[in-house]
């Protein structure tokens, strides 16, 4: 497992992850999680799990969101999507 930080700026791609969970914190800032059947709102503080399999599209409500993403180092954060702004190699602090 990783704790990865990361600043979500408007809307991300729909995908999914085909074996892996992953927890978003907002640390900073607003979140909108769509899934094909609801949205969830993730408040400053708040967390959800989005489990395996399940198609998600995540959205900065805030010019500010920073997120703690908890998952295995090997998540892709586009997961089986081709996108412009999917990340292989992370950055370290």
């Amino acid at each position: 497992m990783q704790i990865k930080l990361a600043k979500f700026s408007g809307e991300f791609v729909w995908h999914f992850h085909k074996s892996k969970d992953a927890l978003f914190f907002v640390h900073k800032g607003r979140l909108l999680m769509k899934f094909r059947d609801r949205d969830e709102i993730i408040e400053e503080g708040e967390f959800i799990v989005v489990p395996h399999g399940v198609e998600h599209c995540p959205v900065a409500l805030t010019d500010t969101c920073e997120v703690v993403l908890l998952e295995p180092g090997t998540t892709v954060n586009a997961g089986a999507a081709a996108d412009g702004r999917m990340v292989i190699e992370l950055g370290q602090i």
